[in-house]
C-alpha cells in the first residue's frame, strides 16, 4: 500500500514538473488542465501603521478575513483582532490581526502529504486585489494594500505578481494603486472535502 501511494505522488509530481516546463504561449492551457497541491498551515501575524487611514479593530479583521479569502486561503480559517486599546467598534492607533490557516502550495517531494491526507486539484487564477468600492475610500486604502503586497501576499504561492502605486502619506489618490497576481485556487469540491476532513473527529 505504501509502495502504491508512493508511486502515485511521483505520477503527481511528475506531471506537475511538465506543466512548469511548458512554455510561456500554453501558461493558460497548462492552468486549465490543474495543478497538484496540497493545504500547508500558517500563521499571520499583522499590524497595521498607516497615516492616511485608520481602522477599528473589528473593522481590520473583517477586511483582512475578506483578503485572506480572496488570496485562495481555506475557509475554515480563524481571524482574531488584535491592538484594540480603544475597544471595539472604535478606531484604533495600531489594530491588528492574528490569523490561523491553511494556504495551498504545489505539491512536492518535501511537502507530500501523509497517508491519510490526499493532494488536492487546484489551479493559477489572476486576483485583482485593488482597493474596491467608493473611489476615495478606496484610495484611502493604499496604503493597506501597500502592507499586504509586503507582508501577506509572500506567505501565498504566487506569479506575475503586478502592482504599483503612487501612495502618498495623507493624501488620497483615486485609483493610484493596483495590485493584482496569479494564485492557487482550489476547485469549491476539493475545498469543502478538504474543510469537513478538518474537522473531523
Amino acid at each position: 500500500m505504501m509502495f502504491s501511494k508512493s508511486r502515485q505522488w511521483r505520477r503527481l509530481l511528475v506531471a506537475g514538473a511538465a506543466i512548469a516546463c511548458l512554455g510561456a504561449g500554453t501558461a493558460a492551457q497548462a492552468a486549465d488542465e490543474g495543478v497538484a497541491a496540497v493545504w500547508i498551515p500558517k500563521e499571520l501575524r499583522f499590524t497595521y501603521m498607516g497615516f492616511t487611514s485608520h481602522y477599528s479593530c473589528d473593522g481590520l479583521r473583517d477586511k483582512m478575513r475578506a483578503v485572506l479569502l480572496k488570496l485562495g486561503a481555506r475557509k475554515d480559517l480563524s481571524v482574531t483582532a488584535t491592538g484594540c486599546s480603544e475597544g471595539f467598534g472604535r478606531v484604533s492607533p495600531f489594530p491588528g490581526v492574528v490569523a490561523k490557516l491553511h494556504l495551498l502550495q504545489p505539491l512536492t517531494e518535501e511537502n507530500a502529504p501523509k497517508e491519510e491526507t490526499k493532494p488536492v486539484s487546484a489551479h493559477w487564477q489572476n486576483v485583482d486585489l485593488a482597493p474596491t468600492g467608493d473611489p476615495l475610500r478606496a484610495a484611502g486604502d493604499c496604503e493597506l494594500t501597500e502592507q499586504i503586497k509586503q507582508r501577506v501576499l509572500p506567505l501565498f504561492s504566487t506569479r506575475n505578481i503586478a502592482y504599483s502605486s503612487t501612495c502618498v502619506p495623507n493624501q488620497l489618490t483615486v485609483g493610484g494603486t493596483k495590485l493584482a497576481a496569479e494564485l492557487l485556487m482550489t476547485d469549491q469540491t476539493s475545498d469543502s472535502k478538504a474543510t469537513s476532513e478538518s474537522k473531523a473527529p
